[in-house]
């Protein structure tokens, strides 16, 4: 009976390999250059779709007369 004890003595050490500060620093790097690259290509597409909803409304002139759905329009 070993009293609630591992018997087993054996090498107990895991080793594990630490990547050099190099290492380390590059791959900060290149991940900070994908994120931007990332956020610079969701502005673009935001920016092209926020276009695409205002381009309809940039050829108004104030007075001009425009077509109207009854639709979407409420009474009380």
């Amino acid at each position: 009976m070993n009293y609630g004890r591992h018997s087993w003595k054996g090498n107990l050490t895991v080793e594990t390999e630490i990547p050099s500060l190099e290492e380390s620093l590059k791959k900060i790097e290149t991940t900070r250059e994908e994120a931007r690259t990332a956020m610079e290509r969701t502005k673009d597409i935001m920016k092209r779709q926020y276009d695409k909803r205002t381009c309809q409304l940039q050829g108004l002139k104030t007075g001009e007369q425009v077509w109207l759905e009854t639709k979407n329009i409420q009474t009380s």
